[in-house]
């Protein structure tokens, strides 16, 4: 099941093949969903979900879609399985859907799906491109979290709603830095991660 090959499709997108971090892919999530953990978690597994889903649905009919049409073919697999999550957070976890706002719905646009569709759904079999969109859904949602985490934990001083921060420091003058809720900080956060990734594999610092 997890070959040589099946491994690195599946664990290299977690730092080698970062699609954010190396590929520079699906950053424009990083503005609207990480202000806190919650929905930044919520919009990672709707990703991993869609993306690997389609990865498979794609792979499954590669040899029957015209070449001419097939973005066209790409976009409808996305965009049905996107309104399937969807409805799936609205049913279940209302709140969170209510934060993700229209920006669930950009995940059809989101460049790590079509790209990986192109590049590696279209020339693969089934569990191998499952694992690749496991795997970069997992890399994209790695970089979320992080950002997330850093953002509400000194925007807000909390962590999934949760005050981390005790109150004896805001006592004594400690106070929350409003910048890391603002979107700016998120690209900010990213490029902070970035440099720390490239400097620690220094084989992608000409990439």
């Amino acid at each position: 099941m997890l070959s040589k090959n099946n491994k690195l499709v599946l664990f290299n997108p977690l730092s080698q093949e970062n699609p954010v971090l190396v590929q520079i892919l699906g950053i424009c999530s990083a503005l609207a969903v990480t202000a806190s953990l919650e929905p930044a978690i919520a919009m990672g597994l709707s990703v991993i979900a869609v993306l690997a889903l389609s990865n498979v649905i794609i792979s499954l009919i590669r040899k029957t879609i015209p070449t001419t049409i097939r973005i066209i073919v790409q976009l409808v697999v996305v965009a049905a399985l996107v309104i399937i999550v969807e409805q799936f957070l609205i049913a279940f976890s209302y709140d969170v859907s209510k934060q993700l706002s229209v920006f669930i719905g950009l995940i059809i646009t989101n460049c790590i799906l079509m790209g990986r569709l192109e590049a590696f759904a279209l020339n693969n079999r089934p569990w191998p491109s499952f694992l690749d969109g496991v795997g970069n859904g997992l890399g994209y949602t790695i970089v979320l979290v992080i950002v997330a985490f850093f953002r509400e934990l000194l925007g807000s001083g909390t962590l999934f709603g949760f005050q981390v921060i005790p109150q004896w420091c805001y006592d004594h003058g400690y106070e929350n830095n409003g910048l890391m809720i603002l979107p700016p900080m998120a690209l900010i956060t990213v490029a902070c991660i970035i440099w720390v990734h490239r400097s620690r594999n220094p084989q992608l610092q000409d990439k």
